[in-house]
Order: structure tokens, then sequence, then C-alpha cells
């Protein structure tokens, strides 16, 4: 489990779900992990379970919004590392379950800050660090509803299609400086912000999910599979996809 030794790898939201299992998973197989997240406690237990098996991990706490914050997490991994060679950006809400017509604007906003917005700014800065060394690989976490759609989650919707832009289009700007920039699209993964999001919905969520063509919901870990896959060398020639990670929900 070395693909990624010794590299310096920074993901944002690590502080539960598929930000921990990200940040877990790429410390075991090598990495030096800086776990970002707006909230303190949960960080520190990421990196207290990193730690706990012989990893090396760092927090800082980020707010993605906020441009100041951002540049400052990416200045002080080069200061420390002088280096930055992977970074999932996984940051994100999922807003409440809402019609569009009875979305309220503050609310829109926020969704379109935190997911879009704080792409935006982590890859506007990430980007630059790797440019000094012409390598690195970063990982947008989108979804399936930034490839499809559902009711009551516009503004979740258009933030993520929007991170799938975003990540095509960096890729192709960088197609040729040696770093590669992916998303992963996952589906209904049994995290605690889903199983928030279920719960305002009113829908139980179950271990089963008949909606699903594979009939149960993702682990985090499992995503994380994906993200090692595509921060790691092996996927050398792969750039600027969109890999649904969904149970086959986009094949239907």
């Amino acid at each position: 489990m070395s693909e990624l030794q010794d590299k310096v790898v920074l993901v944002t939201g690590g502080g539960s779900g598929i930000g921990r299992a990200c940040a877990i998973l790429l410390a075991q197989a090598g990495g030096k992990v800086t776990v970002a997240d707006v909230t303190e406690q949960g960080g520190n237990e990421t990196v207290a379970l990193i730690r706990e098996e012989g990893g090396e991990a760092t927090f800082i706490k980020t707010d993605v919004t906020q441009p100041d914050q951002v540049k400052s997490l990416v200045d002080r991994i080069m200061e420390r590392y002088g280096q930055l060679d992977c970074a999932v950006n996984n940051a994100g809400v999922i807003g409440k379950p809402v019609r569009l017509e009875e979305q309220e604007i503050a609310e829109f906003n926020r969704v379109v800050d935190i997911n879009l917005k704080g792409t935006f700014l982590c890859m506007k800065y990430e980007i630059a660090a790797m440019l000094k060394k012409s390598s690195g690989a970063i990982v947008n976490i989108a979804s399936v509803q930034g490839l499809v759609a559902s009711p009551n989650a516009g503004a979740y919707s258009a933030s993520k299609h929007g991170v799938i832009g975003l990540t095509k289009s960096a890729a192709l700007d960088n197609a040729r400086t040696g770093i590669r920039i992916n998303a992963v699209c996952p589906g209904s993964i049994k995290t605690p912000l889903q199983e928030r999001f279920y719960a305002e919905a009113g829908i139980p969520m179950a271990e089963e999910n008949p909606r699903i063509p594979m009939g149960r919901y993702g682990n985090p870990e499992e995503l994380a599979q994906a993200v090692k896959w595509l921060c790691s060398p092996v996927s050398s020639y792969v750039t600027g996809i969109s890999l649904p990670v969904d149970g086959a929900i986009t094949a239907q």
C-alpha cells in the first residue's frame, strides 16, 4: 500500500464521511495528509485516526468559501513540505430539499458558495502550487446530481454540474502541464450528511434502496478507492473525467 508514498496530500471536508474515508485511505497509501474542515472536532478526529495507524496527518481549520483562508491553507502546506502532490476537494453541503420556486435565495447562495465557489478557490491555489513542480493530481468530489438531476435539489444539482464543468475546463488548461484533474460522482453514499438530508426530506434511509440498481447504498470507503486511483500514478493517462461511483444509477 505505497502508491502515494511520501506524496503530500490535501483533503478538504475531511472531518467526516467521504472526506474522512479519503484522508485515511490516502494516508494508508503513504501520503502525508493535511485535513481541512470548518469543524475542528471532526478534523482532529480524522487526524487522530490516521496517526493511530502510524500515518502522518495535520489539521488546518478552513472555510473554503473564504479566499484568504484557502490561500493560507495551501501556503502553509507549501511552507511545511515544499510541494503539493494531490488534492481532494470534497468540502460540500447538500442543502434543504425544496422545490425551486420555494428555494430561499440565501440558501441557494450558501450551497453554491460552498460547493462550486469553494471548489474553484481550492483549485485556483492548488494548481498554482502544483505548477511549481509541473505535476500533481486533483480530484473534485462532484455527484451523480452533476450528471443527472432529481426533484427538490435545484441548488445542489446546479452546483455539482458546475463542479464538473470546472473540472473539465481546468483539465484542458493543464493537459500539458503534468497536472491531472478529475471528478468523482458519488451516488447515494451512506454518510452523516446524506442521512441528515434524508431525514429532512422525511424519507427513511433503510439498508436497501430499490431505486439503486445494485439495491444498496454505497459506503465512503468504496468512494475513497476511486479517489485513490485517480490520485495515484496508475491513472497517469486519465484527466478530465467525471467518474460515477453510484451502483449504476446513471446507467438507467
